[in-house]
C-alpha cells in the first residue's frame, strides 16, 4: 500500500506542471508565473534527481527527473513569451 501511495503521489506531483504549461502556451500570458519560483523548484528537483541516483531509488529518479524536465519546458516557456 505504501508503494501505491507514493507512486500516485509521484505521478500526481509530476503531471501537475502540464495543464500550467499548456495554458501558457495557448494563451502567451505569463505575468502572474513567478520565474523565481521555477527556478528554485527546478533547483531542489535536480538535487532529489542526484538523491536518488546516490540512493539508487529509481521511484525518485524517474519521478522527480521527468517533473525537472517538465518544469525547464515551463521555465523556457515562460521567457519565451516573457513580454520585455
Amino acid at each position: 500500500m505504501t508503494t501505491i501511495i507514493g507512486s500516485i503521489a509521484g505521478i500526481l506531483t509530476t503531471i501537475a506542471i502540464i495543464p500550467q504549461i499548456l495554458k501558457v502556451i495557448k494563451t502567451r500570458e505569463v505575468h502572474d508565473i513567478s520565474s523565481k519560483f521555477l527556478i528554485i523548484l527546478i533547483a531542489g528537483l535536480g538535487l532529489w534527481v542526484l538523491y536518488g541516483i546516490l540512493s539508487k531509488d529509481w521511484p525518485i529518479i524517474l519521478t522527480n527527473g521527468i517533473s525537472f524536465i517538465l518544469n525547464t519546458i515551463m521555465i523556457a516557456v515562460y521567457y519565451s513569451h516573457k513580454k520585455l
